[in-house]
């Protein structure tokens, strides 16, 4: 199982994260979610455990305990969404064009060739 560990110092090391899950069971991997810019922790990671129950007995015991000096959140991680826009879905919709048919605004057609504010 998965688990999302939050709320963590940002100087804890992925070292000191395995060795406070091991207490629970088998750690097969820990991954801390580093800043691509800086190289710094975000304050987050995930720690994956084979066996499902002791996974959920380490979720029951540190989660809302002090680690550190802060009291980190521990639960299931969620499926990694897939897509990757970031929740925006591409440029359509964000107020770019003026949209219409074409660019004429009038001209062909007989007007002024002003627009509704007066500008031509």
């Amino acid at each position: 199982m998965n688990l999302y560990v939050g709320n963590l110092l940002f100087d804890v090391g992925e070292s000191e994260l395995r060795e406070a899950f091991e207490k629970f069971g088998a750690v097969s991997e820990v991954r801390l979610i580093m800043d691509k810019y800086s190289g710094k922790s975000k304050g987050f990671g995930f720690v994956e455990m084979p066996d499902d129950n002791e996974a959920k007995n380490a979720i029951d015991e540190m989660n809302g305990k002090e680690f550190h000096g802060r009291e980190v959140k521990v639960s299931q991680s969620k499926p990694k969404r897939s897509g990757g826009q970031g929740g925006r879905g591409g440029p359509g919709g964000q107020g770019r064009g003026r949209g219409g048919f074409g660019g004429s605004r009038g001209r062909d057609r007989g007007g002024s060739g002003a627009d509704s504010r007066g500008n031509r």
